[in-house]
């Protein structure tokens, strides 16, 4: 090779590398460890080495107004102890204004029916559509044996619709009606839980997040709410009924929020009120005129409204929908699945040959067969749940390859 070939030789090879640098130039260079997106951001110009990661929590937050939020609400208890009128007061509306009371003569032979109201409340430019389940006629009859019934039903039948929908095609748009929270009062005039309260509160604590509420707290004096709270939570305690727990402060949380946060603690003794009063002629608060200005809701040393309110609007709404998803949710599909297995064990079991009865295997008292088989009614209606989402979802499925080869 002459000399003349390596002097172009080495001209192309500066010239490329020349390219090369002109053209990563123009890429975007890391950002120095621990640099965050304000300071590549001076007087509101964004520099080139700013890669837009810091932008994820706002296309979040875009994202989740514009489709907006669901939250479901129970409210169970007896009749006369303040459930509409709290929730009123509550989210700033009326929900029964429609609503007949039924006389004294009426609610002896009343049985429990499930309502379901809805109404969207915009605050901030954020929206909520809140559903309400209220549940009239628990505890009114004479005979109130298995009157939780129908709400257990219900709230296992929000469960079934979210996993059938879950398991359809159009997963997109799926619409959540599983139950989130579920608000249980209990009357100020009793001494504690009663059986009634026992039974329900262990047909549907693995169900649903419970919070319990003792209404018309104004008629107990404030040693009185404190031995009775002290009392609730002891039965509860000895019960092993299990209620909604709140998640554990964050290290970088301000003191002003670790503060109302601790001051959250089961259950809540509330008042309820849709009067508007003037605190002391200052400003609007709700509250009743028979009080006096210095006996309002808005008193946080006269009833937990306060407390109620932060914890499930301000607080805990988002985690409530957390804990429905991951762990009650979940725990109904493992439930569905266990019992899947043990239907099939079932019935390879009865295709199997005969044990003489001798040797005949009896279930131990541990087994799963054995618990479920103690319930038989509980059974019938599980196995019914699961044949009719099987059919549902081969539907579904024949539906969609009817489509395909359209």
């Amino acid at each position: 090779m002459s000399h003349h070939d390596n002097g172009v030789t080495v001209g192309l090879g500066i010239q490329m590398c020349e390219r090369w640098r002109a053209a990563l130039s123009f890429l975007p260079h890391q950002r120095k460890w621990g640099e965050t997106a304000g300071a590549v951001m001076a007087g509101g110009v964004m520099d080139k080495e700013y890669v837009g990661f810091a932008a994820l929590p706002n296309q979040l937050h875009r994202k989740s107004v514009k489709k907006g939020f669901d939250f479901t609400l129970m409210v169970a208890g007896e009749s006369g102890l303040g459930k509409s009128t709290l929730i009123n007061s509550l989210f700033l509306t009326n929900l029964y204004e429609d609503r007949q009371v039924p006389e004294a003569s009426a609610r002896l032979t009343q049985t429990l029916a499930i309502e379901r109201r809805g109404v969207e409340i915009e605050e901030g430019g954020v929206k909520v559509k809140l559903t309400l389940v209220d549940t009239p006629g628990f505890g009114d009859s004479v005979d109130c044996s298995d009157c939780w019934l129908p709400v257990v039903k219900f709230i296992e039948e929000q469960f079934e619709q979210y996993l059938r929908d879950e398991s359809g095609l159009n997963r997109k748009n799926i619409q959540d009606s599983r139950v989130h929270c579920c608000l249980y009062f209990i009357s100020p005039f009793g001494r504690g839980l009663r059986p009634l309260d026992v039974a329900f509160l262990r047909a549907v604590h693995e169900k649903v997040n419970i919070i319990p509420v003792i209404g018309k707290a104004d008629a107990l004096m404030p040693q009185e709410t404190q031995a009775l709270k002290q009392k609730i939570r002891d039965q509860l305690k000895e019960e092993e009924i299990h209620i909604y727990q709140f998640p554990e402060c964050d290290s970088d949380e301000d003191e002003d929020f670790k503060r109302q946060d601790a001051e959250m603690k089961h259950p809540f003794a509330v008042v309820g009120s849709c009067e508007v009063v003037r605190d002391g002629g200052k400003r609007p608060v709700r509250g009743a005129a028979i009080w006096g200005p210095w006996r309002v809701m808005e008193n946080p040393h006269h009833c937990d409204f306060l407390n109620l309110r932060r914890m499930l609007c301000r607080h805990h709404l988002q985690d409530l929908k957390e804990v429905t998803h991951d762990l009650l949710y979940e725990g109904y599909g493992r439930c569905l699945q266990g019992l899947a297995g043990w239907a099939r064990d079932r019935a390879s079991r009865e295709h199997a040959p005969r044990f003489p009865p001798t040797e005949a295997p009896g279930p131990s008292l541990a087994s799963p067969g054995h618990r479920l088989q103690s319930r038989p009614a509980q059974l019938r209606r599980m196995q019914e749940m699961l044949e009719k989402m099987q059919a549902q979802m081969q539907q579904s499925q024949a539906q969609g390859e009817q489509s395909d080869t359209l």
